[in-house]
């Protein structure tokens, strides 16, 4: 019985053994004729194929990892110009702002002729208590010299920076002193403070700068406004000029403080994201105060957020320029060496309904970064006329219209000045010799400078050294040809930056923005409307209806 289903089974055997014979010779010759193409599987992912294609067959040795850091950028640009890859050795760096605060010594520095030279000192920080000041140079850390071409930026703030509670023995040279001072310091938490300035523009107008929506920003809001009310404050001036944005949530915490109950502050809605609302509670102290909030063309996102929630609620009125356009929500997602993808998954819309994020064409992200270059070249920094408004129109609780597709166009207009903008200044300024100068006049007047009260005692101090005409001498020995005419016509552009520069040196961010709101016109626009009454928005009137024409007889 076996003997004869030998031979009935033989076909089987042989077919199976052919059909085996033709997998492994078709294998083998695809791994060793060098071209693998074949095997791959359409319905695969292809992007890991080609990695793994590369890595085994590509005639030189070549590091996947960084093929893969290279490209992750390049396949995020295709898709919007707010969609980011950021590698693991910039992810942290890139969220200090945002986290409110880093471990590190607490001082700010710029580097002079290859030193660290200490521009300010973090009050409370682990510097200040251990005595370190403005104007030290940082010349060794721990007992090897930090001096030379190996000082970068990069370099600096990598030694300088460390675990909490990790100690580090800085070289210090102060002013008049011969000898080198040591200082042990311990490294600790350093508070990085989203409000720049928190003052008293006039006895009754209050007046707060933000510089971004950071995790810690709503609380330090809120300090401001205990302080500006233990002051007095009737009116209050909300600076968003510059500021980027940062996160949603502290955008629309802080708009909930100046908004009655059950008011919209913005939704958000995304193919993969059902629409989500986010209304006032009413439990702000601050509903009915008088506002003003200032934008300008480096306003974006978490500012348009909130100018948009105070705009389209009639809340108070937006002075100043039209605001950058960025409609668009990222959600961070973390990989497990710690870099980070910031992918677009949602618009934010402005309680009217618009979207203000601006035209983007995928994959032109060039053109995209040059827009605000193209609105200078426009004259819309300049003139309103110059604003082509081509979104769709919305309309305001009080039927304002308003308009989406391109930023937060403001309710006054504020041109920015260029008059008195010379060529010499211009070369002044971006050649870096006015930072210079002011850097190293600082350092040598510091002292001098320290004992005045004011920014106005600054000035007088200031005026009478001739400090202009000091520059303009320091500007011509490196190589910048004096030009009398260009700097009287220019002083007033030269007496804001070299003054402004030294105050902030000398003293502190508050005090240099309080000087240069000395001049600004959007400042001055802001006092206008709130003396005039005027910085509750009003309903349009309504149309005067047109009589009725009578049929004229023939």
């Amino acid at each position: 019985m076996s003997r004869n289903r030998s031979p009935r089974l033989m076909p089987l055997f042989l077919a199976l053994s052919l059909v085996a014979g033709i997998l492994i010779g078709t294998f083998y010759a695809n791994h060793f004729s060098g071209n693998r193409l074949s095997i791959i599987n359409t319905g695969s992912n292809k992007l890991n194929d080609l990695l793994r294609i590369i890595d085994e067959q590509y005639v030189d040795t070549v590091n996947v990892k960084d093929l893969v850091e290279s490209a992750m950028p390049k396949i995020l640009s295709e898709l919007d110009p707010h969609s980011a890859y950021i590698s693991a050795q910039n992810a942290e760096e890139s969220m200090e702002d945002l986290k409110g605060s880093f471990s590190g010594i607490g001082v700010m520095f710029v580097i002079r002729e290859d030193t660290i030279h200490i521009m300010n000192v973090v009050k409370g920080g682990p510097s200040e208590k251990v005595g370190l000041m403005a104007g030290d140079r940082i010349v060794s850390v721990d007992g090897k010299p930090f001096v030379g071409k190996e000082v970068t930026d990069v370099t600096a703030k990598k030694t300088l920076k460390g675990p909490k509670g990790s100690k580090v023995k800085l070289g210090i040279k102060r002013n008049h002193e011969k000898e080198t001072l040591y200082f042990d310091i311990v490294r600790g938490d350093i508070p990085q403070h989203s409000i720049d300035a928190a003052y008293m523009v006039t006895p009754d107008v209050g007046y707060i700068k933000v510089r971004s929506f950071s995790e810690t920003t709503y609380p330090e809001m809120l300090v401001a406004l205990a302080q500006l009310n233990r002051e007095g404050f009737k009116n209050l001036i909300i600076d968003l000029r510059g500021n980027q944005g940062g996160y949603m949530h502290t955008a629309i915490q802080m708009a909930n403080v100046f908004l009655p109950k059950d008011q919209l502050i913005v939704y958000t809605e995304g193919r993969k994201s059902p629409r989500e609302n986010y209304f006032s509670d009413g439990q702000g102290n601050f509903r009915d105060i008088p506002l003003v909030v200032l934008v300008d063309e480096g306003s974006a996102s978490a500012s348009e957020i909130f100018a948009g929630a105070i705009q389209d609620n009639d809340r108070g009125l937006v002075i100043g320029r039209r605001s950058f356009g960025k409609g668009l929500v990222q959600l961070p997602i973390e990989f497990k060496d710690g870099s980070i993808i910031r992918l677009t998954t949602a618009r934010y819309y402005t309680p009217s309904g618009r979207c203000i994020q601006k035209p983007y064409e995928k994959g032109h992200g060039q053109e995209y970064e040059n827009d605000l270059l193209m609105r200078y070249e426009r004259g819309e920094f300049f003139s309103q006329d110059s604003i082509k408004q081509s979104g769709e129109k919305y309309k305001t609780r009080l039927g304002r219209t308003v308009y989406g597709g391109g930023g937060i166009m403001p309710d006054i207009f504020v041109p920015e000045d260029t008059t008195d903008i010379t060529l010499y200044y211009k070369e002044a300024v971006l050649s870096g010799l006015v930072r210079q100068f002011c850097f190293n006049y600082s350092d040598q007047h510091r002292e001098e400078i320290n004992k005045l009260e004011t920014n106005s005692d600054i000035v007088k101090f200031l005026e009478k050294k001739n400090v202009i005409d000091q520059f303009a001498t320091y500007a011509s020995q490196k190589g910048l040809r004096r030009r009398n005419l260009m700097i009287r016509r220019s002083r007033k552009r030269f007496e804001e930056a070299i003054y402004g520069t030294i105050i902030y040196n000398c003293r502190d961010m508050e005090a240099y923005i309080e000087y240069l709101n000395e001049s600004d016109a959007t400042i001055k626009k802001s006092l206008e409307v709130f003396k005039n009454g005027d910085a509750k928005p009003k309903a349009p009137a309504p149309k005067a209806a047109s009589a009725p024409q009578k049929n004229k007889k023939k």
